[in-house]
């Protein structure tokens, strides 16, 4: 006869718990190992990007890509190379954009640039402060006709570095054209705003000391901020010590849980 005390029966839903914990505790192994590996592929592509804007900003200056290869221009191929392009301001277009910069809180005078080409590039000349009459300063003005037929003179030289478009506005606030209250570098915005056509589809932020003589307001160029911040491999060290905790604790449970069965049926009962 059987013993009315079974053992195993007993063990057998301690057993189940552990079982499913054990499964739980290799799932968690692998995502947190997948996570970590993921972050260390980052890693690798984020260096790469550093290394490859380090690159376009320390070389020297090249012609911007032509109306020709506008379509192509991208983050990945074009954004902070160093460039170098000749041509008229339109003053009278500026737009002020709100920024805040290592001088503190003011704006962006970015400008229209007629190029030799014929084509416009809209220049972020650099940085003013704010004041209470600065969008007054600016107003909404819209070209009539062809804005570059009427430029003349010898054409001014500018570098910089090229920046692709910021459409939409800034954090938590949208662009708005008819108050002409700009959040963000908006090139498709601006030019529509200001009647400007054949404009690239980047701008370009001024080096500093790119101003002309005599010219208006006298913004502070060279503010342009390149950081990328880089803590993938601490995200990855992060993820693969969980991973090692997990894997720690699953072994133990196992030992445990062997040990234990030992004695277990050992004393079982016998019919």
């Amino acid at each position: 006869m059987m013993s009315l005390h079974d053992p195993e029966a007993a063990a057998r839903p301690r057993s189940m718990a552990r079982v499913i914990l054990a499964v739980l505790g290799l799932l968690l192994i692998v995502l947190f190992a997948g996570l970590g590996t993921w972050q260390v592929v980052r890693l690798q592509w984020k260096l790469a990007l550093i290394e490859r804007v380090e690159s376009r900003v320390h070389a020297a200056p090249v012609l911007p890509p032509a109306p020709a290869h506008w379509a192509q221009v991208s983050k990945e191929s074009d954004e902070y190379r160093h460039v170098r392009l000749a041509g008229h301001f339109l003053y009278e277009y500026t737009t002020p954009v709100q920024a805040l910069s290592d001088l503190g809180a003011g704006f962006w005078l970015v400008t229209p640039l007629c190029t030799t080409d014929g084509s416009i590039v809209l220049v972020n000349r650099g940085f003013i402060p704010s004041s209470g009459n600065t969008l007054a300063r600016f107003p909404a003005r819209r070209a009539s006709g062809e804005a570059c037929a009427a430029v003349a003179g010898a054409p001014h030289t500018v570098t910089g570095l090229l920046r692709i478009a910021e459409p939409g506005g800034g954090f938590l606030r949208e662009n708005d054209p008819t108050r002409n209250r700009w959040y963000s570098r908006d090139v498709a915005g601006i030019a529509g705003a200001r009647g400007l056509v054949n404009v690239a589809p980047y701008f370009v932020d001024a080096a500093k000391g790119q101003e002309p003589a005599g010219a208006p307001d006298q913004p502070v160029g060279g503010l342009t901020v390149i950081s990328f911040p880089n803590n993938h491999l601490a995200y990855a060290a992060t993820w693969y010590a969980l991973a090692l905790m997990v894997a720690g604790a699953w072994w133990y449970i196992a030992r445990l849980a062997k040990r234990e069965a030992g004695p277990a049926r050992k004393n079982g009962s016998k019919v």
